[in-house]
């Protein structure tokens, strides 16, 4: 007949289980933590871009779940679809030296797919800083400067329904808001300005009317 008896662990033997259960405990974490970095998701609508080591990989993803080397590679989601951008408070130096501001200018802009890589490569995911803000910014300013207050303020906008079309029928416009990349498919190669709305009225530094200023 077979008897068994349990006897209690030794204090050096609770000593190891403890520890093993602590090692346990981290590594479950760890693997845990690995696999909440590794796996991410795109929204549609959107483009994934990677980088690693700060270096931004070729490789992109579209919409869905998706698989990275946690803690060494992160992500960023770029938008595709149409998105507004609003340049606000936009001054404006005329050539007689008055300074005036359009209120809101909107730029409806979005980015075909395969060209995410190139601009993000070029531009970063901000990309829209660099090719929009900064573009409406300088380009209204180079415009403003070779016109009176007269010209930019009565008879180019006082107009608002025909202020679009004669923004985008300026020279410098279209060359610097689009890229200079062929057409085709669903748009541009970059991102594409496809409306500009001009404020319905300007103001001078000294808050007066045109007349005034």
């Amino acid at each position: 007949m077979l008897s068994l008896s349990l006897q209690p662990l030794k204090g050096g033997e609770r000593s190891l289980m403890a520890q093993l259960g602590a090692v346990l405990a981290v590594a479950a974490s760890f693997l845990c933590a690995s696999l909440f970095s590794a796996v991410h998701k795109i929204e549609e609508g959107h483009i994934g871009v990677y980088y690693r080591g700060g270096a931004l990989l070729t490789s992109t993803s579209g919409p869905g779940f998706h698989l990275m080397l946690p803690f060494i590679t992160s992500y960023k989601s770029v938008q595709t679809t149409l998105q507004t951008d609003e340049v606000k408070n936009v001054p404006c130096g005329t050539s007689g030296g008055v300074m005036i501001y359009f209120d809101r200018i909107e730029v409806v802009n979005f980015l075909v797919p395969h060209a995410v890589y190139d601009i993000v490569k070029n531009y970063t995911a901000d990309y829209d800083k660099a090719l929009i803000f900064n573009k409406i910014h300088h380009e209204l300013n180079q415009f403003c400067s070779v016109h009176t207050l007269q010209e930019v303020y009565i008879e180019l906008f006082g107009k608002k329904a025909s202020c679009d079309d004669h923004l985008l029928k300026q020279p410098c416009f279209p060359r610097c808001l689009l890229l200079s990349c062929p057409r085709g498919g669903m748009g541009t190669k970059g991102p594409e300005v496809s409306k500009i709305q001009c404020p319905g009225s300007g103001r001078s530094h000294r808050g007066g009317t045109p007349g005034k200023c």
